[in-house]
């Protein structure tokens, strides 16, 4: 059995999840839900990375603590998650006295190995909010392609980078001032001392290809100085024996997977130092997006080096989310939350339609509305629920619920068996939408068995006649089948699946076991189709 630990990136406590969220967690939920199909073991933690100037000046606008402003949020991604049928085991923050802990005992063997710079910067200032401003709050015109209103760190137009300081007519986001320069000290990750190690450790199978390719051109360009502190005022844990400074926010959050572990070993009596400290008994796998693979890639498994913590096995980095070919966007009417959705659509309809698209590439991923309503009716409703219901009515009515005893045609089931090895390979590897492929073929020639056979025309003649019972009992058999494939992808429906055949739950163990002499609970109806109408309206302005 192995033991495994599995992450998801750390939503940020500023806002409500949206259906790029909910894509991530979901292909690391299909992922974690196959190991415990396997009998392996697989926790599942993540949490809110709490920390940070954007909650600290979101606080101060609701009148509220930042404390009690990601208390809130962190329930309310938490609730979306559960909604969204996300099994984890701990959903914490990183605002926790675990985290406190940790990063404290990160920095403090940094610094005792001299991975610690410390010397003075100059930054843009806000002179009226009295504060020093992150590179996102100060706006201003580009200083390569002269477009106007953009971030202090990149041009969204020509993708030029830069410091706050090469803006053309520089204003704070907060105050509306103009911007001074102003000198402070600054804490500094000595990243450049690790470049050896994360060359190997990048080349051992940890990254996929292009994540790869990305960082040899960082390796080639040259790694730079990390800098990991912020002055006061600022949301976050304060740096031991420097008062008024703070961890950045992307040197504790990482550190919040690790913190969100630790609350859970406390609370469940699990080793913490078995996973994080051993490499040749535990495996460590974190899904994160490719906006966010410098953090993950680079900062994170050097600074664990540096305090002899043991490294992801892997990361798997997906794409962005788009809506009907566009990007995210509140003015197109295509940033869809969590709640958007689950307000008109099933969650269990998004797992299926991204587990059929969702593969182990960092390409995109695109939510079509019209594809997406196809895909549920034809594939759920049309192939593998069908089979359910069109056998279930003659086992029920006919045969008093009662399954036959002998497989009319096991070569067909043992066909169902033997494609294991294959979906186990596409689910292990992140194709889903190989996985889901196989599984529908299976779905098609189920199908075009029991057209072939016609029950129905059978029960005209003769309604108890044995044949029919039989031809439905491989039916059910196949659906059986089935069910447990997608049990990673649909596992609420599954639970109806397991109380409809009357059956424990569903296993591995049971693909090649059939349920023969059994008596079955009445049929009901375990998903509806999607109105496309319905569907539709997730998109509020496009008019598509």
């Amino acid at each position: 059995m192995r033991k495994i630990l599995v992450t998801w990136a750390l939503p940020y406590a500023n806002g409500p999840l949206h259906l790029g969220h909910i894509l991530e967690a979901i292909q690391a939920d299909i992922w974690v839900r196959w190991q415990k199909l396997q009998g392996n073991s697989c926790i599942f933690v993540c949490g809110d990375d709490a920390h940070g100037t954007p909650i600290m000046l979101s606080a101060q606008k609701q009148g509220i603590s930042p404390e009690d402003l990601v208390a809130k949020i962190k329930d309310q991604h938490a609730n979306d998650y559960n909604d969204f049928i996300i099994g984890f085991d701990n959903f914490y923050t990183t605002h926790s006295p675990e985290n406190r802990a940790l990063a404290t005992e990160i920095f403090l063997r940094l610094k005792q190995n001299d991975d610690i710079e410390v010397r003075e910067i100059e930054q843009a200032y806000d002179p009226i909010a009295k504060m020093f401003l992150p590179d996102r709050f100060v706006k201003g015109t580009c200083p390569r392609c002269k477009a106007e209103n953009q971030y202090g760190d990149s041009c969204e137009v020509c993708g030029a980078t830069y410091s706050p300081i090469d803006l053309i007519n520089p204003v704070s986001a907060i105050s509306g001032s103009t911007p001074i320069q102003k000198t402070s000290v600054h804490y500094f990750f000595r990243l450049e001392k690790y470049a050896d190690f994360l060359k190997k450790w990048a080349e051992g199978g940890a990254l996929q290809a292009e994540i790869l390719h990305k960082l040899n051109e960082w390796f080639v360009i040259g790694l730079m100085q990390w800098d990991i502190s912020r002055d006061a005022p600022y949301f976050g844990f304060e740096i031991p024996d420097a008062p008024g400074k703070y961890f950045y926010v992307w040197l504790d959050a990482p550190i919040g997977y690790m913190a969100s572990f630790k609350n859970f070993c406390e609370r469940t009596g699990l080793d913490f130092n078995s996973y994080w400290q051993n490499e040749s008994t535990t495996e460590l796998y974190h899904f994160v997006g490719k906006d966010i693979i410098y953090f993950h890639a680079l900062f994170w498994p050097a600074m664990l080096q540096a305090a002899n913590f043991r490294k992801p096995t892997a990361i798997f980095t997906h794409g962005f989310l788009t809506i009907n070919g566009q990007k995210m966007s509140k003015s197109r009417g295509t940033f869809i939350t969590a709640k958007d959705y689950l307000s008109k659509l099933n969650p269990e309809h998004l797992r299926y339609y991204f587990a059929a698209k969702l593969n182990s590439s960092i390409e995109d991923l695109d939510l079509n509305i019209v594809d997406y309503t196809q895909r549920v009716n034809s594939d759920l409703v049309g192939k593998v629920i069908n089979i359910a219901s069109r056998c279930a009515k003659f086992i029920n009515s006919n045969f008093a619920h009662k399954l036959s005893a002998e497989l009319i045609a096991p070569e067909i089931f043992q066909e169902f068996a033997d494609a294991l090895p294959i979906i186990h390979t596409h689910y292990q590897n992140l194709n889903y939408h190989n996985a889901v492929r196989q599984i529908m073929q299976l779905a098609d020639r189920a199908n075009q068995f029991i057209d072939n056979k016609k029950p129905w025309a059978l029960a005209k003649i003769s309604a108890t006649d044995p044949e029919v019972q039989k031809i439905c009992t491989l039916g059910l058999n196949l659906f059986r089948q089935l069910m447990i494939y997608l049990k990673p992808i649909l596992p609420k429906v599954t639970l109806e699946v397991e109380e409809f055949l009357n059956i424990g739950p569903l296993t591995l163990a049971d693909i090649n076991k059939p349920l023969l002499n059994h008596t079955i609970n009445e049929f009901k109806p375990l998903l509806q189709r999607v109105a496309e109408d319905q569907a539709k309206l997730l998109i509020t302005n496009t008019g598509v």
